[in-house]
């Protein structure tokens, strides 16, 4: 079984959920989607190109600090 990585953005929601003391149930409500699709979007298996603006409101991130993949 292949383990799952998260992708840069990922990586950057878990590590200000963290900061913030936040959990991704919270976040994934605020941004108004399910737990289940936003952990799809954080591993790179859905887009969630209607929701990245939101995470990225909520959580403070600046997209140009994400690494894009090559």
């Amino acid at each position: 079984m292949n383990k799952r990585e998260l992708t840069p953005l990922g990586a950057e929601v878990k590590k200000r959920l963290i900061d913030i003391g936040m959990t991704q149930g919270q976040l994934a409500e605020k941004i108004g989607t399910s737990d289940q699709y936003l952990n799809l979007i954080l591993y790179g298996q859905r887009s969630g190109k209607k929701y990245l603006s939101k995470i990225m409101t909520e959580l403070g991130i600046d997209p140009d600090t994400i690494r894009q993949p090559a």
